[in-house]
């Protein structure tokens, strides 16, 4: 099995909405996370269509210097975003690369704060 479909399968998995974009901005990958989490805007219908067009102008220009600083260099991978408090969530873009580390796109990845609330190993 190709390694692609591990990687694949770890991010269809996530409960975190991942949402992957190309240099062009464009949306080329959202989970099921993100699907359900933004449906109110569209879901799968999303896809291929430009990330900046989901934002606020102020939004845009933050996105556009972010993706400018991740092009800089090649260690320069992610940013703090925003703290969303009502979901106890920080938000961070994060610099996709290539074998070669050429910058190739970027995502949005969320880092939940709660504490799980299940119980341990739980198989029922």
């Amino acid at each position: 099995m190709k390694l692609e479909a591990y990687f694949k399968s770890v991010l269809e998995q996530d409960r975190a909405a991942v949402v992957i974009c190309d240099l062009q901005h464009e949306i080329i990958y959202m989970n099921p996370a993100a699907i359900e989490n933004y449906e109110k805007y569209g879901g799968a219908a999303l896809l291929g269509k430009s990330l900046l067009d989901c934002h606020a102008p102020e939004s845009r220009e933050r996105i556009n210097e972010v993706v400018a600083w991740f092009e800089e260099k090649p260690d320069h991978n992610i940013v703090f975003t925003s703290h969303d408090e009502r979901k106890n969530k920080d938000v961070y873009m994060v610099a996709l690369r290539d074998d070669s580390r050429a910058l190739i796109g970027y995502y949005e990845k969320h880092e939940y704060r709660n504490p799980e609330s299940g119980k341990r190993y739980d198989l029922s």
